[in-house]
């Protein structure tokens, strides 16, 4: 038997120390992947909608983005589409990280999926999908 290594590619916020963790428990995992600015990235529908496929709007939305905590953008208001477009103009709504696992797209620190992805025993009871900080989120 052997191994055939997958491309992993992790859409970070730099700067976010929930990033941060999880990114150490991929490499306490021995996985070997390339970070990419999710802020930087020219975002379109169909590349976005790739990582969000049977998820609902709330599953998709970065809760501590500025805009949503602080009410000013209301989910309930918006189709997921229009999130999506949304999401384009302003990378902070993006739930993160984004992680590609060769052909398979990942919204949010997804731990059965990344278990499923990349053949690992992450422990599924940790919360490190979710914001530590109380503090909403600012651009870099």
């Amino acid at each position: 038997m052997f191994y055939v290594k997958k491309r992993v590619v992790f859409y970070e916020k730099p700067g976010c120390a929930g990033n941060k963790r999880q990114k150490e428990v991929l490499r306490a995992n021995r996985v070997e992947f390339e970070v990419k600015s999710m802020l930087e990235e020219k975002w379109n529908t169909q590349t976005l909608n790739s990582f969000f496929y049977g998820l609902e709007k709330e599953q998709i939305i970065n809760q501590f983005a500025p805009q949503v905590k602080s009410g000013e953008l209301n989910i309930e208001n918006y189709t997921k589409e229009e999130l999506i477009n949304l999401m384009i103009k302003e990378p902070l709504l993006i739930k993160r990280p984004l992680i590609e696992v060769d052909d398979i797209r990942i919204c949010g620190f997804d731990i059965p999926k990344l278990n499923l992805a990349l053949n690992l025993e992450l422990d599924t009871n940790k919360e490190i999908d979710t914001c530590q900080s109380s503090d909403s989120c600012t651009t870099v």
